[in-house]
């Protein structure tokens, strides 16, 4: 359950609820990821649907995902290719929802990491994060192991799936 991952920081201020993150209407229109991935930010960035990459990396600060509970706000993510989410601190209905869709939300603190940084995520027992671009090692917030297992599988479902007699 250990890996690693790089990426380039896409970063984002405090309180980000799920509506800068896609607003509410665009969940009429589609559930598709492949859909939902072209309205991420439009409102408060309209120009970072276009520019994120597969591989990107959240980086927010305090209360990441707040607001209402749709599920969507990880769908649109997950849909854009980005895995990880690094928040100093997560709403706790978004922090399950990214779980429950594969999407690994790691707290940390992020208060040093730029928009643009390389990082190297080291995710597992111990997880940490290093900003390859000011060589800074920041130590998260450990992540139980069987929110691993499920993280690992892509979500509850998957997991949920492969693990039947649960």
């Amino acid at each position: 359950m250990q890996f690693s991952v790089t990426g380039l920081a896409r970063r984002f201020g405090d309180d980000i609820n799920t509506d800068y993150i896609i607003s509410s209407q665009r969940k009429r229109e589609s559930l598709d990821p492949a859909v939902l991935k072209n309205f991420l930010f439009e409102t408060i960035a309209p120009e970072f649907a276009q520019s994120v990459r597969i591989g990107d990396i959240l980086v927010a600060g305090k209360n990441f995902g707040c607001g209402s509970a749709m599920e969507v706000a990880v769908t649109a993510v997950v849909g854009a290719g980005v895995r990880i989410v690094l928040a100093q601190s997560f709403a706790r209905t978004y922090f399950r929802n990214a779980i429950n869709n594969g999407l690994y939300p790691i707290e940390c603190d992020t208060s040093t990491i730029r928009e643009g940084d390389r990082l190297q995520i080291d995710v597992g027992a111990r997880t940490q994060v290093r900003c390859v671009s000011n060589n800074l090692t920041i130590d998260a917030a450990p992540i139980a192991h069987d929110i691993l297992k499920i993280l690992d599988a892509g979500g509850l479902v998957p997991y949920l799936r492969r693990h039947s007699s649960f």
